[in-house]
């Protein structure tokens, strides 16, 4: 069951910043209220550094549809841009080096960014915004303009645009930062973890009021806006005394009227040997060590070890901790999955929807190369972001996938239940378990197909699987799945999964099911509400290749590499498989070889075809 919460926006607006303190003077207007509902889920999209008109595209025909509560963005103050770095043009954390408060960054405007607020809680979407406020740019910076033009002078710790001067940030030696350098060396001391530099950013002096203001104001000019809650970049750096001071200040969210949601990031290790405890009273945490744990065994196929959450997830208690897969620093540093992952990592965000720990935030992006990290997202000449385009291989994309927006809708179903029931290992890579009696789930990290028969919990009758598209208004749109006697048995795709609930239940109780590539009749035009294409593609592979269909629909991941479509290799040279589409649609395909994270294309032009009015459809192909 999927609830809606209703609730009114007051039209808001940020006329002015106090040049003497910068707080935002914020005047409320009467004008256009609109009532909207927001959606009641806990789960949200991180769309790191995309930037504000394709997040808000993303709300609107994505995030919203599929019943995401919340989308979290990248920080949207101005920052430092750099034509050079030592990671190139225009690296991707120049976003994490303010120079001002103002709402205009290599990301968008503030008028887009106050646009994309509101399509995304039109849409049903809360939006959360990564917060940078325990420091600036780093002072030795060769460059000293933001991309809202804001002037700086970095050596002589000088912001005009906020204002901030030398007395507003800690220094070597001054009394609370007493390392001989001005940086973070000794990761056991408080003090030097909080006051210190961390790499070479300029920390600001929170136990100041003047400071903290400056900071209240900025928070309070993004709820102006109509910002939801704020994801706290480097909390661990922050004396959680002056976090308090400043969470204090702020104003209630416009959508809701309530105090908004806050995540902090707190890094395992290093925190002069203050317990996770000591931040929680300020907000949430982000899951590093579930996410950690998670890697293991979702790389080494170990499954069955994830019967119980064991003491390495223990980042905050469940209703505490932002539970994650990945996110901008892990990928790169490899300590957690990433979508170079392949079917590891699609299994891992199947999993952090499906079992009741935290609250979770699925990670998108844009594709790097693992020996260049620190390259920047798409962007023009100048450094600002590129819209989002999920078809031309550089974006990650799993979170418009068909078989994540399934699981998200899986997960809001069974949320009234917070435990698991029958936790099944019918080998050490292949699990299954249900969330009372309102969802079952099963996932399979080896390289075959597993068939076993598992207690789901639900009762008898025809359920449609959500990873392959769920139930359409005359039956499954992919696989249906048929419980008796509270059972069912189940065929699991090699490094695949199947998830069932009481949402997604067969009109009638039977189900049109995606024919196999060698099925040579089905039912008639007039029955079926999609198209079961089929593919038979002549494919030749390399020991450790598998073959998979990528193009420009959902059921496509959209050109996503995270997934598509697994074609099987029983006819070996010939790869096949099967998908539902909708009718009379243009849909562009490609042939992709992967091999863990290496993923091959197939060359020339995207190939094209024209779903028509059938109900099959079969496509024979070579590679190219």
């Amino acid at each position: 069951m999927k609830r809606r919460l209703r609730v009114v926006i007051a039209r808001v607006s940020a006329v002015s910043l106090l040049a003497a303190g910068g707080v935002a003077a914020v005047v409320l207007t009467n004008q256009a209220d609109a009532a909207v509902s927001l959606n009641d889920s806990d789960v949200t999209a991180n769309l790191w550094e995309w930037n504000w008109p394709s997040i808000a595209k993303a709300c609107t025909g994505d995030l919203g549809p599929a019943g995401y509560g919340a989308v979290q963005v990248a920080p949207p103050q101005e920052s430092i841009t750099l034509p050079t770095s030592v990671d190139g043009v225009h690296p991707w954390w120049e976003v994490y080096q303010p120079v001002s408060y103002a709402i205009s960054s290599r990301l968008g405007t503030r008028a887009q960014f106050a646009s994309m607020v509101t399509a995304c809680h039109t849409a049903g979407v809360r939006v959360y915004a990564d917060a940078v406020i325990n420091h600036t740019a780093g002072h030795g910076n060769s460059y000293s303009t933001g991309y809202a033009g804001s002037k700086f002078t970095p050596g002589s710790f000088d912001y005009p645009a906020v204002p901030y001067t030398t007395t507003d940030f800690h220094h070597a030696g001054d009394g609370s930062c007493n390392d001989e350098d001005g940086q973070i060396d000794d990761w056991n001391n408080v003090a030097e973890v909080q006051n210190c530099e961390l790499s070479s950013l300029s920390d600001l002096k929170t136990g100041s009021s003047g400071v903290r203001d400056k900071i209240a104001g900025y928070l309070n000019d993004l709820i102006s806006l109509g910002v939801d809650g704020f994801r706290v970049d480097a909390a661990k750096h922050i004396a959680q005394a002056d976090f308090a001071q400043i969470k204090s200040q702020l104003r209630t969210t416009t959508a809701e009227g309530r105090a908004p949601y806050v995540e902090q990031e707190v890094m395992p290790g290093g925190t002069g040997g203050l317990a996770n405890s000591t931040f929680t009273p300020n907000g949430d945490l982000i899951g590093f060590s579930y996410a950690r744990g998670l890697a293991t065994q979702f790389r080494d196929g170990t499954l069955s070890n994830l019967s119980g959450i064991p003491s390495w997830s223990l980042d905050a208690s469940s209703a505490q901790t932002g539970a994650m897969i990945t996110n901008h620093d892990t990928e790169r540093d490899g300590s957690t999955l990433r979508y170079q992952d392949g079917s590891a990592y699609t299994l891992a965000n199947y999993f952090v929807l499906a079992y009741p720990y935290g609250k979770p935030f699925l990670y998108d992006g844009f594709t790097f190369s693992t020996s260049a990290t620190g390259q920047s997202p798409p962007a023009d000449a100048n450094g600002f972001v590129s819209d989002t385009d999920c078809g031309n291989g550089k974006w990650q994309c799993i979170t418009r996938s068909t078989g994540v927006k399934g699981m998200v809708a899986w997960h809001n179903a069974v949320a009234p239940v917070t435990t698991v029931s029958d936790f099944t290992a019918t080998s050490g890579s292949v699990i299954g378990f249900h969330r009372g009696s309102l969802g079952w789930i099963g996932l399979n990290a080896s390289g075959s197909a597993s068939t076993a028969s598992y207690p789901t919990g639900l009762a008898d009758g025809t359920y449609c699987d959500r990873i392959t598209g769920g139930a359409t208004g005359s039956g499954c749109a992919g696989t249906s799945i048929t419980v008796s006697g509270g059972k069912a048995t189940v065929t699991i795709p090699a490094g695949g999964a199947v998830a069932i609930d009481t949402n997604a239940k067969s009109a009638g109780g039977s189900a049109t099911t995606a024919p196999t590539a060698t099925a040579t009749a089905g039912p008639t035009a007039s029955s079926c509400s999609s198209v079961a294409v089929s593919f038979a593609a002549d494919v030749t592979t390399e020991w450790g290749q598998n073959v998979f269909v990528l193009g420009n629909q959902d059921a496509l991941n959209n050109w996503g590499t995270s997934g598509g479509v697994a074609l099987s290799s029983g006819t070996y040279p010939v790869w096949t498989g099967a998908v539902s589409l909708p009718k009379n649609t243009t849909v562009e395909y490609k042939y992709v070889k992967k091999d863990g994270a290496t993923v091959t294309w197939e060359s020339g032009e995207n190939r094209t075809f024209n779903t028509g009015t059938a109900c099959t459809k079969t496509l024979t192909d070579t590679w190219k």
